[in-house]
C-alpha cells in the first residue's frame, strides 16, 4: 500500500507523485460548536477521515496524495455559540491560494479541495474558479455530503441529508472518537430539520438572508442525533469515501476543457 499522506512523505517522494500526475486532495473543514454532545473538531475530523479513506481507495488505480487538513473555515454564523474559530473570506482565500499554488509549483496539475463545512461551500466555488483562471489548470472542489447525498440518505433513519451535529455527524464521531461524545445528551439533541441557515418558515426558499445558527437552534443542533450510533457512523464513512473516490478518479473531471 502506497503512502497517501503528504506530511509523511519525503520531498523526493512528493516529486515522484507529481511526475506521475497524482491527484492532490486538500481537505478543509471548520472548528466550531456542535451542540452540547459533540467536540468542536467535527467538521475537520470528518473531512480528514473521508479524504484519507478515499485516497486509499483511489491509489489502487490512480496516484493520490492528501495534504494536511485545514482545520478552520468560514464559521461566523456559529460565533454566537461558544467554541468556534472563524476565518473571513480574504484569509481563507489566502490559505487556499497558497496551498494550491504550492502544489502547482511542485508540478501537480490535478487538485481537488474537499470541503467538510457548509459555510465554506459557496466561497470555495468562487475561489476555485479564480484559481482555475489564474493557473489555467482544471482544479475542482466539492462538499463530501453533496457528493455522497444518495448514499447518506439511504443510511439515515430520521433525516434525508447530513445537517449539523445531527444523526450523521454524531454517528461518524462515535465511530472515530466515541470517548468525545456525550451519550447521555443524545435523546435531547434535536433541532429544526430545514437545511440552510437562511431558511425562514413561510418565506420563499429562493430568498437568502444571513442568520446566526443560534437564531435557528439555541442548542446549536440542526437535525436529530437521537438515533446516532457508531455502527451507522462506520457505514457512513465507508459509503461517503467510496463515493468521493469514484468522483475524483472520473477522468472527465480532469480532461474536460476549462
Amino acid at each position: 500500500m502506497s503512502e497517501i499522506d503528504w506530511s509523511r512523505l519525503k520531498a523526493s517522494e512528493i516529486r515522484a507523485l507529481a511526475a506521475r500526475n497524482a491527484i492532490v486532495i486538500v481537505p478543509i473543514g471548520a472548528t466550531e460548536q456542535h451542540g452540547p454532545h459533540l467536540p468542536s473538531m467535527v467538521d475537520w475530523r470528518c473531512v480528514h477521515e473521508v479524504s484519507h479513506r478515499a485516497a486509499r481507495i483511489m491509489e489502487k488505480t490512480t496516484p493520490t496524495v492528501v495534504t494536511p487538513t485545514i482545520p478552520f473555515g468560514m464559521s461566523e454564523h456559529h460565533m454566537s455559540l461558544s467554541g468556534t474559530i472563524t476565518l473571513d473570506y480574504a484569509t481563507m482565500y489566502a490559505v487556499i491560494r497558497c496551498v494550491v499554488t504550492s502544489a502547482v509549483r511542485h508540478g501537480f496539475k490535478r487538485i481537488f479541495v474537499l470541503n467538510g463545512h457548509g459555510g465554506n461551500t459557496t466561497a470555495l466555488q468562487n475561489m476555485i474558479g479564480e484559481l482555475t483562471v489564474e493557473h489555467k489548470l482544471p482544479f475542482a472542489t466539492g462538499t463530501y455530503w453533496d457528493i455522497a447525498a444518495k448514499s447518506i440518505a439511504r443510511l439515515l433513519e430520521k433525516q434525508k441529508a447530513l445537517l449539523h451535529a445531527c444523526e450523521a455527524e454524531t454517528s461518524m464521531i462515535m465511530a472515530m472518537a466515541p470517548e468525545l461524545v456525550n451519550p447521555d445528551e443524545l435523546s435531547q439533541m434535536h433541532g429544526p430539520y430545514i437545511p440552510g441557515l437562511s431558511a425562514i418558515p413561510t418565506v420563499n426558499e429562493g430568498v437568502y438572508r444571513w442568520r446566526q445558527l443560534s437564531s435557528r437552534s439555541p442548542i446549536g443542533v440542526i437535525g436529530d442525533a437521537s438515533t446516532a450510533s457508531a455502527g451507522k457512523g462506520e457505514k457512513l464513512l465507508a459509503a461517503i469515501s467510496a463515493d468521493v473516490a469514484e468522483a475524483l478518479v472520473n477522468e472527465r473531471l480532469w480532461s474536460e476543457p476549462i
